[in-house]
């Protein structure tokens, strides 16, 4: 870096500089610690000092910054870059990353609607089913307003039975049945079918995991599975899956060897 005794017409202290450019002297001295903008020269008595040069550079990480551009982004990147083709590159690039970040905002906003809903619906303030509520909303799990409908108990047991992975897993396995069931049903598949009954053993082996055998939840899972009438997609979908396993699920409990009440836990 020069040195020089005075401070020539072409060179401006920091002091010129910020208030030129509408900065603090704090942000051109971080700008300078960062190797983002360093002075072009400094005096005998230690004043830094910068140039036109220095201010067009200090233009263009205003611009991108405000662009969005990271103080990283623009000291890695841009700063270095050269033809408007580069530039224009490296500015696609952050479009797609703010598209990115749109998207995700889009699905955090959606969420939090969804949450509002249910914390109205819901009689208490209960911040154990708010956080069961945001975690579902997370899987993606469409039939995440039946939680308001469980009991603290209930909750309690099926959060010590799965974490947020293996509820993914046990609910790709559940959607997978539920469509199998809805085919069968569309077909008009008999519920007396050996493939129905097979489909239906299936589903009685899921409500098992899920319960880990226990026979106390059994009467809440099934108040809180009957809808009389569906208020949204999911429960028309459920509806229609809770109308053709009632007779099939009869048909598999009244085969030998098939009572729900042998070799489960009470």
């Amino acid at each position: 870096m020069t040195k020089h005794r005075s401070i020539p017409p072409e060179f401006m202290t920091v002091g010129e500089v910020a208030k030129k450019m509408g900065v603090t002297v704090r942000t051109l001295q971080y700008y300078d610690k960062e190797g983002l903008l360093s002075p072009s020269a400094e005096s005998e008595g230690g004043r830094r000092l910068y140039t036109d040069k220095d201010l067009v550079r200090l233009h263009q990480i205003k611009a991108l910054k405000s662009l969005g551009f990271s103080l990283d982004a623009i000291k890695h990147r841009l700063i270095s870059l050269e033809t408007p083709e580069d530039v224009a590159a490296a500015l696609a690039d952050q479009a797609d990353s703010i598209r990115e970040k749109i998207e995700l905002l889009k699905a955090s906003l959606t969420s939090i609607e969804q949450l509002r809903e249910e914390v109205l619906q819901m009689q208490t303030v209960n911040f154990k089913k708010y956080a069961d509520i945001i975690v579902n909303l997370q899987m993606k799990n469409d039939s995440y307003s039946l939680i308001k409908r469980f009991d603290d108990e209930t909750l309690d047991k099926i959060r010590n039975r799965f974490n947020k992975e293996s509820g993914l897993k046990f609910m790709d396995r559940l959607n997978r049945l539920s469509d199998e069931i809805l085919a069968l049903q569309e077909a008009q598949v008999p519920p007396e079918s050996e493939r129905c009954q097979e489909v239906v053993e299936a589903y009685w082996e899921l409500i098992m995991e899920f319960t880990n055998g226990d026979m106390t939840m059994l009467p809440k899972l099934m108040e809180i599975g009957t809808i009389d009438t569906a208020t949204n997609a999911w429960e028309e979908r459920q509806k229609k899956i809770n109308d053709y396993l009632e007779p099939a699920l009869k048909i598999y409990f009244s085969t030998p060897g098939k009572d729900p009440l042998i070799g489960v836990k009470e």
